[in-house]
């Protein structure tokens, strides 16, 4: 596979991506329950307890402990997960930032649908790692951020509250320590009327949990365990399931496919530490002092104990446990409708409708009542219509009335159901032209630095937003119940069978820019494809728009094309060829819209991006055609390039804007007669991590080298999760995890006259201006005399250190390790990245420069 761009020693351009939109919901087949299943569900009907753990990363949490409580215990279990993970590295694909922080939204989804806990996040976002946990809450908003964790609390009303990490340092990470800062500042504010106390206006009353415990650990070199503290066996085997609470764990965990977190199943008795932090000491249990009974609530105005009733709710509900068949569920229908009635009685309005839901699950489980709404298409477009399917089945021949379905304002009447029948009825329905596209609720209004903005109280803590749905409405007994389905598109594949996927809202067409980077000099012309890709069959007038800030975005260039007609999935293409009139060299963006039907009121541009993978349901969000621009000074040397893929980066399309030719290199290729032709040799972040055939190719790439080339080796891990396997270099180097987090740090020439930072491109202080989220991760130490150690840099009250770029000569060529973030500085645009980049990777045969 070769890249080809024209842009030889060009100076540069640059787009940044703006905000995004979309909807995603659901697994990608509906879940269905066993009998044994069903069991647990019907004895946790006498469970009124609930625990909530907090902790700032996707992959942060105690997924044993959540399956042991969820489980086990029987508790109302949550995970609040501060961040969505965005400013981490990916292991199975290029995405970053916002588009990482929506696959990990949807691993921790995955990991919770295996474990039985809810998910629950805040508005922080994940802006890489911190060092401290004052510059997290900083960059955060430590009120914004507060509130989140106190809504969560005062809305999920946790009986007691767990931290994964410290408020002392342990964890590490700024972030770790900042969760558990949070979390102990939330136990005491939750229960405070005079903070927050809009949210007391917004449905939510406050609430002072039991006790804050701190869930102890022995990882990473570090164990906090103690063998005074509280401890509970989470190791357990539960027969009901077939499995332990470890084995449940290791497949829940093992969601965390981004992050490389596949675990093995554990078996046999594991303990868990915990520290109590605020509230009384646990003696005999994590509940002590909490009663978890039905007796904690009041049933019309009298405690549930008084007077103890035959048919109580207790009772009944021990009743349907007890005589529940497991080959016969649907006989537990009609006591389970009585007690629901019995349970409206319940003067608690939290409690109350959280068994009422659990008793309507239950009804749903034990009929084998079965509903979908589906359509043939994942997309529906805003002004078209949208042809949907509905099929409502009484499997078990429950005593079901009458039911009927109803989406947006349409009403579909079934009747009386037969048993194992398919009831199915369509419907067509329009969406009005104003119909918004879907897209994630943290997403839907500009983010700051560092968080979300989420203008709607009710939708914070969510884990994503609510999908498009259809209500069931189920009148089984004489009593209607609601059961709310979202809309899917289904569809068979001819390997994996039938599947099911979100339906998304677009639209009514797609309009983009041909790239999302741009390089080009201060005195070279700009070419710019401007593309409508109608979702629509439509007649009526457009006009698509690009429009170019001036100087410090005083003054606007404004290219306009007028057309008539829509024809669906027919592009349409404007090239546009800016010049200096049209750009100012300090023009910062461009973006394109589309004007409907002469509205005066322009429609910025944006257009679909999907996320496929299959331990995920897809993702389809609307991206801004929006992009910022960059003008610089470069220089390139050497034509052919080499790139080795690693976990996953975008440096090849970034070698491409610089004006090389990029091959993609496979363990076949790498041989030293093929690699002769290639002026330099890249290798993607964690190449030597993933590809263990790095190790036989070893004896090639440093011939390549020997013989003139240039290889640069992006960063490695070496810890637990991928310790490098293979030689790297010429000469032994040792890989750290010291990185440094400053994007804003000093920079140091350690030797200023050293070549890579003079040619092609003289370096100054001005090229480490604008770096984002940090400078530097996993830096060499105890290296070789033959290295050159380059670079000098270090964080705030820190000692500088000099492992993130090493650079040796090797017989006529070089070789380059560098733990410099450019995989996420050159898709980011950021000029000196690029200089430093082409200088790092020069080569000409021909001259070589002392």
């Amino acid at each position: 596979m070769i890249y080809q761009r024209s842009f030889r020693g060009l100076k540069v351009l640059y787009f940044l991506i703006s905000t995004f939109s979309f909807l995603v919901s659901g697994s990608q087949t509906p879940r269905t329950y066993t009998s044994s299943d069903i069991l647990l569900q019907l004895k946790r009907l006498n469970v009124l307890g609930s625990v909530l753990y907090i902790a700032a990363h996707p992959d942060d949490e105690n997924t044993r402990l959540l399956a042991y409580l969820a489980n086990g215990k029987l508790y109302r279990t949550g995970y609040l997960s501060l961040t969505r993970g965005d400013g981490g590295q990916n292991l199975i694909g290029d995405e970053q930032g916002v588009d990482l922080g929506l696959i990990r939204t949807q691993e921790l989804l995955s990991a919770r649908r295996i474990d039985g806990a809810e998910q629950f996040f805040s508005r922080a976002y994940d802006f890489g790692f911190s060092k401290s946990p004052e510059e997290a809450l900083r960059i955060w908003g430590h009120d914004k951020i507060l509130s989140d964790v106190v809504w969560v609390i005062r809305k999920f009303r946790p009986d007691v509250i767990i931290t994964r990490f410290p408020t002392t340092g342990e964890g590490g990470h700024g972030h770790h320590t900042a969760s558990a800062i949070l979390a102990g500042e939330a136990f005491d504010a939750a229960a405070d009327p005079l903070k927050f106390p809009d949210q007391l206006e917004a449905g939510v009353t406050v609430w002072k949990a039991k006790r804050l415990l701190w869930n102890t650990f022995n990882f990473g070199g570090i164990n906090t365990q103690r063998e005074s503290q509280f401890k509970l066996d989470c190791g357990e085997y539960n027969a009901v399931l077939g499995k332990s609470y470890g084995e449940i764990a290791s497949a829940s965990r093992s969601q965390h496919k981004s992050q490389g977190f596949g675990v093995a199943a554990q078996r046999g008795t594991v303990t868990e530490y915990f520290k109590t932090i605020k509230g009384e000491d646990p003696v005999n249990d994590l509940m002590d002092g909490v009663n978890t009974g039905w007796d904690r609530l009041l049933f019309g105005g009298e405690l549930y104990s008084r007077p103890l009733r035959e048919d109580n709710v207790q009772n009944l509900a021990d009743s349907i446990y007890k005589n529940f068949a497991t080959e016969h569920p649907e006989k537990m229908v009609q006591p389970l409708v009585r007690l629901y009635r019995k349970i409206t009685s319940v003067n608690d309005p939290y409690w109350k409708e959280q068994k009422l839901e659990e008793v309507r699950k239950l009804i749903e489980n034990c009929s084998g009542l079965f509903m979908e709404a589906t359509t043939n298409s994942p997309f529906a477009v805003a002004g078209d219509s949208l042809k949907i399917n509905l099929v409502v089945n009484n499997r078990l021949g429950t005593n079901i009335l009458k039911a009927a379905a109803r989406i947006n304002e349409e009403i579909i009447e079934f009747g009386q159901l037969k048993i194992n029948e398919n009831a199915q009825k369509s419907i067509s329905l329009f969406l009005k032209p104003a119909t918004v596209a879907t897209q994630p609720y943290w997403l839907e209004f500009q983010m700051e630095k560092g968080s979300f903005t989420v203008n709607d109280q009710q939708q914070i803590g969510k884990g994503e937003s609510d999908p498009w749905s259809v209500k069931f409405r189920i009148n089984i007994d004489g009593l209607e119940f609601e059961y709310q389905k979202p809309l899917r598109y289904k569809f068979t594949d001819p390997v994996k069978g039938e599947l099911y996927q979100p339906v998304n809202i677009l639209n009514f067409a797609d309009v983009k820019l041909d790239k999302e980077l741009y390089l080009a000099g201060k005195k070279d012309s700009l070419q710019v494809e401007l593309k409508v890709i109608p979702n629509i069959n439509s007649t009526g007038d457009y006009k698509v728009f690009l429009m170019v800030p001036g100087e410090e975005n005083l003054r606007r260039s404004r290219i306009e094309y007028a057309f008539k007609n829509l024809e669906k999935d027919k592009p349409l293409s404007y090239p546009v060829k800016l010049t200096g009139n049209e750009i100012s060299k300090n023009a910062s963006a461009i973006f394109s819209g589309i004007n409907e039907n002469g509205s005066a009121k322009p429609y910025l541009g944006t257009y679909r991006k999907t996320i496929n993978y299959d331990h995920i349901p897809s993702i389809v969000y609307q991206k801004k055609a929006l992009a910022k621009m960059v003008f610089l000074d470069l220089k390139t040397e050497g034509n052919l390039v080499g790139y080795i893929p690693g976990a996953g980066d975008k440096i090849p399309e970034a070698l491409e804007l610089m004006g090389y030719n990029v091959v993609v290199l496979k363990e076949s290729d790498l041989s030293a007669d093929k690699l002769r032709s290639f002026d330099a040799i890249v290798t993607g972040v964690r190449a030597y991590n993933v590809h263990d055939w790095l190790n036989s190719s070893y004896a090639a790439l440093m011939q390549y080298v020997k013989e003139g080339g240039v290889l640069l080796v992006q960063y490695n891990t070496n810890n637990s999760l991928g310790p490098v396997k293979a030689k790297i270099g010429p000469y032994p180097f040792t890989i750290t995890n010291k990185r440094v987090t400053d994007e804003e740090a000093k920079v140091n020439f350690l030797i200023p006259g050293h070549r890579v930072l003079h040619y092609p491109n003289i370096l100054s202080d001005a090229d480490f201006e604008g770096w984002i989220q940090e400078r530097s991760i996993y830096q060499a130490e105890q290296t070789d005399s033959n290295y050159k150690r380059i670079l000098g840099m270090a964080d705030p009250g820190e000692k500088e250190h000099d492992g993130s770029l090493l650079v040796a000569d090797y017989g006529k060529g070089r070789f380059v390790y560098t733990g410099l973030v450019f995989f996420r500085e050159l898709p980011a645009g950021v000029p000196g990245a690029y200089r430093l980049f082409a200088n790092l990777i020069a080569n000409n045969r021909e001259k070589h420069i002392k």
